[in-house]
């Protein structure tokens, strides 16, 4: 599939880096004399910020391209994103010489945050191809994306949208500012209307928000979160107690304050004071690493955003992977997070446990035994683990482990994982023996033809020795010691 976009300014950036991070190969144009060294500085924090939220290996980077042209850079797209600033005249306009280039059957899906599908429209040659497909910054870790403008554009957009680790929602009518940007812009009056009366600064409201019900509001949302609030009579007892008071004269939602010089002055001296000690960059930083934290809690809890991580993880695991060599399979990396140390600051030993389970599920999904598979009633347990510990790691190294298959048969397969550090040293190896079962019944049952052949396929692989410690376990320990 070829990606290009048009504009790589914040949102454009962002585009960029999920489709490059993605695999995708995207062709850009921009005129602005710094746009390769703002995309580059994104495309990086972007970079960074993937590899401590996946645990699999991320795909191999596609590349960005940079076009002379409009016309260049959308020659034999499939799928267009159009990032260019909010003025109605300029998108008309680019939208034109895009249509002029394009092949017909090319999706074009703008990054409007206002304009309704049928104003982008207007005078386009093949109009039904042009839909909104509106993000949230920052574009390579959010995933809900607003699409609006229905028919066979809409469901390939979201395709394309949904292969990239994206959460379309498909709204059903347009309407100016579309959802998020209508909710947040209530917000955004409200609290101009606050800093202008001098009841509050923009760090006060700001703390109110995220130590406060944003933070709900980043695992549940609005409605669940009052539906909660209504007790165990749910939302309807709260619509009941709480509705009265919408008709209070609590806020200013239907104006705006002027925003002149003053308070404009009085806004940004607020702001420089509560975050000018940080660059914007490291504010980026700081919000991406927070934001990785509280998907990885979702995800540990199935629940939200956390799933779209973990579906998108999954594809990663499904992929074909291979060490640089061909094999072992390297499935699966991590990073030693501070609450994994013991008092020692290693990482305590039941974590290498951990992470060597995590490589198995890895390895499960890998060979199709995944979330689907197992809601038929089968699944693989682990009946015998043997771990040698052989070196000492500290809070913040980055491991990768290497999956090897030692055998197999038509219930068993017999698994070893080396865990590696950063220098390619081992930190520990551990075997792995897994019966194939009926999770139903309760007992070990034959493999299906997809799962056999797929080991089949692992092995043909392996034409290494296996390692001299492989099916010794304690017992080897044992018969030295009765030696000597």
């Amino acid at each position: 599939m070829k990606i290009a976009a048009i504009g790589g300014g914040v949102i454009g950036g962002g585009w960029i880096a999920r489709f490059v991070l993605s695999g995708h190969d995207v062709t850009v144009f921009d005129p602005h004399p710094e746009a390769e060294r703002i995309v580059g500085e994104v495309l990086a924090n972007a970079t960074r910020a993937w590899q401590g939220l996946f645990q699999a290996p991320l795909p191999r980077s596609g590349r960005v391209v940079w076009a002379s042209s409009i016309a260049e850079a959308v020659a034999d797209a499939d799928y267009i994103q159009e990032s260019v600033p909010e003025r109605l005249d300029l998108k008309h306009r680019i939208i034109a010489e895009i249509e002029a280039a394009a092949p017909a059957s090319a999706i074009i899906g703008s990054s409007t945050s206002g304009f309704k599908p049928s104003e982008l429209r207007e005078a386009a040659r093949h109009p039904d191809r042009i839909v909104v497909a509106h993000p949230f910054n920052p574009v390579y870790l959010l995933p809900v994306v607003e699409v609006v403008g229905g028919g066979a554009a809409a469901q390939r957009a979201s395709e394309v949208l949904t292969s990239v680790g994206m959460k379309p929602v498909r709204i059903a009518r347009e309407i100016d500012a579309h959802i998020g940007d209508r909710l947040l812009e209530a917000i955004w009056r409200e609290a101009l209307w606050l800093v202008n009366d001098g009841i509050a600064t923009t760090e006060e409201i700001d703390d109110i928000i995220r130590f406060g019900f944003g933070l709900r509001w980043a695992q549940m949302g609005l409605f669940e979160t009052y539906r909660i609030a209504g007790g165990e009579a749910g939302m309807r007892h709260f619509l009941g107690q709480f509705g009265p008071a919408l008709k209070w004269p609590w806020t200013k939602l239907m104006d705006v304050p002027d925003l002149d010089d003053a308070l404009i002055d009085r806004i940004a001296g607020q702001s420089d004071a509560q975050s000018g000690a940080h660059s914007i960059r490291e504010l980026e930083r700081i919000r991406d690493d927070n934001l990785v934290g509280i998907f990885q809690a979702l995800k540990a809890n199935d629940w939200g955003v956390g799933q779209t991580v973990r579906a998108q993880e999954d594809a990663f695991y499904a992929r074909e992977v291979a060490a640089p060599s061909g094999y072992p399979l390297e499935l699966h990396q991590t990073r030693v997070a501070g609450g994994w140390v013991d008092y020692n600051g290693h990482m305590t030993e039941f974590r290498y446990l951990q992470v060597m389970g995590d490589a198995t599920d890895a390895f499960l999904i890998h060979i199709g035994l995944d979330a689907a598979y197992r809601a038929q009633g089968r699944s693989a347990y682990t009946v015998e683990t043997h771990i040698r510990h052989l070196a000492e790691v500290k809070a913040g190294e980055r491991l990768t482990v290497r999956t090897r298959l030692l055998g197999h048969d038509q219930k068993r397969f017999r698994l070893h994982h080396a865990i590696l550090r950063d220098d390619g040293t081992e930190a520990a190896t551990g075997e792995h023996m897994l019966l194939h079962v009926d999770t139903d019944a309760g007992r070990a049952v034959p493999m299906p033809s997809l799962l056999l052949a797929a080991l089949d396929r692992i092995a043909a692989q392996d034409s290494t020795p296996h390692p001299e410690h492989a099916g010794q376990g304690v017992r080897a320990i044992r018969q030295s010691e009765a030696i000597a």
